[in-house]
């Protein structure tokens, strides 16, 4: 497919059509250093791009809008790389170098010579949309254009232009020259030449690229939703405050930061922001609702740290709040495991190790449980409460690493009487571990977030929206997680995550929780394996 005309236009001294992006010389490679990338929008974002670009050796022209402020930006870059200079990372001579590439533009039209143009301004497709307008009167038609938008299509951004096909996404993450990833996405007019080129490149700047295809939020605002909204879930429930919330997604979970904490550290009313943008773009679909108990926070103005106060309070002095923790209690002698435990069999070795004598039993249908002395049985979260059953049981939450965890969340009926508790509490102590227990709450915390996430990994490569590679690359390095979803789906297993959802569907039968047809599949494919 051919980007440019047959015949050559002139738009302000340079010429264009002659090139276009299926040529030899640029299909399917980066663009080259000695060509010049132009960034439009200085702020946060547009001045970490032009670093990335500027470290990578090429020339950048820096544009903004508002006069002055490209100047301002060339500035702060340029103090930024004399810090680097201050700690060793960057030579004198490099700086010296790069400073000499960076240049302000006053006009659009000193973008003309620009191989790659990636705007990164306000979030307003409307305002995005006349950009690119003005900017296809400026480059060259085999120039890239890009947008760094992490909420708006990328196709309904490029719906105007003359030459759609060479505009993509290329979504860095803040901070762009620290941050490894870049989300790299092609819309549904873009053409494979134009994102292969984009992948080469910031490839060739030292990033990690991952291929997407046009969606709302792209591959990880997309598929992170569930560990922020399975975590206000609990909370709007009444099943624990959001510091227990948190230490049982850090410390249990091994997540590197919990959802509360997390949030407010990007803004309360970007987040949401973030998540109404998300369901408003699936059709208000449940699985993507947003949380009425952060909307409240925003609307009362306790954005985070930046506002001094949101789930957390960050003025000088202010006391962080901690995580619910049982006291000690005594160890049980003896357990009888009966069954397999499935993702939790790594228990029963670290239950040995701590001298307590393990008794195994063969499993009389369903998954196997820990069953204590005084008669209780201990459950892997499964999706279910333990209030509608007869007899004593107490669920214990998913863990990454049961060795690593450094703390387990038990869940319990109201009224279960304390010496039962306090056997469960006091075994898993046994191991060195705190131990925080919660209301009951189907699913728990870890295990039904774990397995939302799954089922929209799963959802989202079935429908092609990146590979199950691409996915598990850009939810590490994206957004931390410990392992990617579908890593995790496979050590979970798909047939406990399907019958996980099946169970809070059952529950709560909105639709927020029914497994993707993908994960059905899935578990189906196992149950028929064993």
């Amino acid at each position: 497919m051919s980007f440019g005309s047959e015949a050559d236009t002139r738009v302000n001294g340079t010429v264009r059509g002659s090139a276009t992006m299926d040529d030899a010389s640029t299909a399917g490679e980066a663009i080259g250093r000695d060509r010049t990338v132009a960034v439009v929008g200085t702020g946060t974002m547009g001045q970490g791009i032009a670093q990335v670009a500027l470290a990578a050796g090429h020339t950048v022209r820096l544009h903004d809008s508002a006069p002055g402020r490209a100047a301002e930006a060339v500035a702060a870059i340029g103090a930024r790389l004399d810090r680097l200079v201050e700690k060793g990372r960057m030579t004198a001579v490099d700086r010296e170098a790069a400073g000499g590439r960076l240049h302000a533009a006053a006009d659009l039209a000193e973008l003309a010579d620009a191989a790659l143009v990636v705007e990164a301004i306000v979030e307003d497709l409307a305002v995005k949309k006349r950009l690119f307008a003005d900017l296809e009167e400026v480059v060259a038609d085999d120039a890239l254009l890009a947008t760094n938008t992490s909420s708006l299509s990328v196709t309904a951004i490029a719906g105007g232009l003359r030459l759609p096909g060479r505009f993509v996404g290329l979504h860095f993450f803040n901070p762009a020259p620290l941050l490894p990833l870049v989300e790299v996405v092609r819309g549904f007019a873009s053409d494979e030449t134009a994102a292969t080129r984009a992948y080469e490149t910031v490839k060739a700047w030292g990033k990690t690229p991952v291929r997407c295809a046009d969606t709302p939020g792209f591959i990880v605002n997309r598929i992170a939703r569930p560990f922020y909204a399975e975590a206000f879930r609990v909370y709007e429930e009444g099943g624990a405050d959001p510091a227990t919330i948190d230490a049982a997604l850090r410390e249990c979970g091994g997540f590197r930061m919990g959802p509360f904490e997390l949030t407010d550290l990007i803004g309360q009313d970007v987040n949401e922001a973030v998540t109404r943008s998300v369901w408003e773009s699936f059709f208000q679909d449940p699985k993507f609702t947003p949380s009425l108990a952060q909307r409240r926070l925003v609307e009362s103005g306790r954005l985070g740290r930046k506002s001094g106060h949101g789930w957390y309070p960050y003025a000088e002095g202010a006391e962080r709040p901690a995580p619910h923790t049982a006291p000690p209690a005594k160890a049980p002698e003896r357990i009888t495991v009966r069954g397999g435990l499935g993702p939790a069999e790594p228990l029963v070795a670290l239950f040995e190790a701590a001298g307590i004598a393990v008794e195994r039993e063969e499993g009389e249908g369903g998954d196997g449980r820990v069953v204590l002395p005084g008669g209780a049985e201990l459950h892997l979260a499964d999706g279910e409460a333990s209030f509608p059953y007869q007899r004593e049981i107490v669920y214990f939450d998913l863990a990454l690493d049961y060795a690593a965890a450094g703390r387990i969340v038990l869940a319990a009926r109201d009224g279960i009487a304390p010496e039962v508790l306090g056997e469960a509490v006091g075994l898993f102590q046994a191991l060195g571990k705190q131990v925080s227990v919660i209301g009951d709450v189907p699913g728990m915390i870890v295990a039904r977030t774990v397995a939302m996430l799954v089922d929209l990994a799963v959802d989202a490569v079935d429908r092609g929206v990146a590979t199950a590679e691409d996915v598990d690359t850009a939810m590490r390095l994206g957004v931390n997680y410990p392992v990617g979803p579908l890593e995790w789906g496979a050590r979970l297993g798909h047939r406990r995550a399907a019958m996980l959802l099946d169970a809070l569907h059952g529950r709560y039968p909105t639709g927020r929780y029914a497994p993707c047809p993908g994960l059905a599949r899935r578990a189906y494919a196992e149950e028929e394996a064993r």
